[in-house]
């Protein structure tokens, strides 16, 4: 059976939730782009789908393994032709589908009464490539939850959603001002910088306490003093060869992984 054609209102609506973080806030919703990551939000999540739209091209050439099976009936089904496509997709090179989807909801609260914590505090980072892989990394080192504050880059624009690789509805993200509500939930913060007199190397830390979230800070001015002064612990990560630091979601990578397998302490 033939797919209804989608309507112009209705790709303008795309756009919007494509270029506009304040349309994909107000509407809960954002795209996802290609064949392999609308599959697996089809395998992994197919409740969160709300429209599927394939171009004209894409459903000529679509293979036994490219088609959407399992779509939940409540999802809507549209195409369109392949140059109203193009002019809906992100990509240089469109590859023909794509789907608006739901955005998550989590329970913080639920999340900060687990015995054990192990969460990343983003401070106004603005580069959504750097979001992106914070949000991957996170992800697949089992990070309780991400923490970003409001003036960081949007979560769901196009350049986070490609860059997590299908993550991004796996990891709690809450977004919060400052740490304080963290501390006062029983969290320490320890402080992710490139050096001075009070920080510590990482590896100088050999025990975890259960509930920890580290803080990282802006790609070029780093951390807050009011972030800094509310840390139990103050870390860098030792380098050489002149190197004065490191790309944060870098530093994420290297601390998530290092943190993780320390043992917990009281």
């Amino acid at each position: 059976m033939a797919l209804p054609l989608l309507t112009r209102a209705q790709g303008s609506y795309i756009r919007e939730l494509l270029h506009e973080r304040r349309v994909r806030a107000a509407e809960g919703a954002f795209v996802v782009e290609g064949a392999h990551a609308v599959r697996d939000l089809l395998t992994r999540y197919p409740e969160q789908i709300l429209t599927v739209v394939t171009a004209h091209g894409y459903l000529t050439k679509e293979g036994e393994n490219d088609r959407l099976v399992g779509l939940p009936a409540s999802a809507q089904q549209y195409s369109c032709p392949d140059f109203q496509f193009s002019k809906l997709s992100d990509l240089e090179a469109p590859q023909g589908i794509l789907a608006v989807v739901r955005q998550p909801a989590w329970n913080e609260a639920a999340i900060l009464r687990q015995p054990t914590v192990l969460g990343i505090f983003g401070e106004q980072l603005q580069d959504p490539a750097n979001v992106g892989a914070i949000i991957r990394t996170a992800a697949g080192l089992n990070v309780s939850a991400l923490w970003l504050t409001p003036e960081s880059a949007d979560i769901y624009h196009p350049k986070v959603v490609r860059s997590t690789s299908g993550v991004l509805l796996a990891l709690p993200i809450f977004f919060a001002k400052d740490v304080s509500g963290l501390i006062q939930e029983g969290c320490q913060i320890f402080t992710a910088e490139a050096g001075g007199g009070e920080t510590v190397p990482i590896d100088e830390i050999h025990v975890a306490p259960r509930k920890l979230v580290f803080a990282v800070g802006n790609e070029s001015r780093g951390l807050s003093a009011q972030i800094r002064t509310q840390a139990t612990t103050r870390f860098t990560i030792p380098l050489s060869r002149d190197v004065e630091s490191l790309n944060v979601a870098a530093t994420v990578a290297i601390a998530t992984f290092y943190f993780s397998r320390l043992p917990k302490g009281e």
